[in-house]
């Protein structure tokens, strides 16, 4: 075991090349004085130690501190770029910034997985929000008999939502499995891809004609189809920026 004078010399010469040696050598000597009459050169020794081990955790924060300031503005400068070419960018942005993946998205692969997750989420609030408003609190499928006396539109679009979600699961599942990871020339890869852009375009789909059967005046009043409109559409344009960027010949070509 090392004197507490050798400790002490280690420890004012140390640079980052001795640190792993000196914390080990810290860890024994501190076990070793402990069993030890508490001498002068045993406080020196402990006070050396617990300097050193202060000051590495120090550093250790503050790395991590600007690890986290210089990742974030990265990742949202990712974002803004790649939202750019979506038809709805403020959208994007705001959907996309608020994502609660960890770590935050940084290819185009990861960003088009994590859109298309938000969008089923989104769809699926959606879903529960229509059948609680229309359904007297309950989920979709218990309020489908109240949204049917509301109206045939409402209980398609209820149906329509419901696809949606299944479809928009499937699609963020299918890009982040194993078949997206080869080059994208190959055909696995252009067969996942084409899986992804089908999935997603049906819930686009699922959703334009949920909007397009509350266009009309039948069924329903117009306070409740204002309602749930507004919703349906926040879900639609998540989901085309979704497709917009699976579509995107830089991600295809990236992924």
């Amino acid at each position: 075991m090392p004197s507490a004078f050798i400790l002490i010399h280690i420890a004012e010469e140390a640079d980052r090349g001795t640190l792993p040696l000196l914390l080990l050598l810290c860890a024994l000597s501190l076990v070793d004085l402990h069993r030890q009459s508490p001498t002068s050169s045993a406080i020196m020794a402990r006070l050396a130690c617990a300097n050193l081990l202060l000051a590495v955790l120090a550093a250790a924060a503050a790395f991590l501190a600007v690890a986290a300031a210089s990742s974030s503005p990265a990742a949202s400068d990712f974002i803004r770029k790649s939202c750019r070419d979506t038809q709805y960018p403020s959208v994007c942005v705001q959907s996309l910034a608020s994502y609660g993946g960890s770590p935050p998205p940084r290819s185009p692969r990861e960003l088009a997985r994590a859109a298309l997750s938000v969008s089923a989420d989104r769809a699926r609030a959606a879903s529960a929000y229509v059948g609680r408003l229309c359904g007297g609190g309950k989920a979709v499928k218990g309020g489908a008999g109240k949204a049917a006396a509301k109206g045939g539109p409402v209980r398609d679009c209820l149906e329509n939502l419901a696809d949606s979600v299944g479809h928009l699961r499937d699609a963020a599942r299918e890009m982040g499995g194993a078949g997206m990871g080869g080059r994208a020339t190959s055909p696995a890869f252009k067969w996942h891809l084409s899986n992804v852009q089908t999935w997603c375009s049906a819930a686009l789909t699922d959703e334009n004609t949920c909007l397009d059967g509350l266009s009309g005046h039948g069924g329903v009043d117009a306070a409740t189809r204002a309602a749930i409109r507004s919703k349906v559409v926040e879900v639609a344009q998540v989901t085309s920026n979704a497709l917009a960027l699976v579509n995107k010949p830089r991600a295809q070509a990236r992924i």
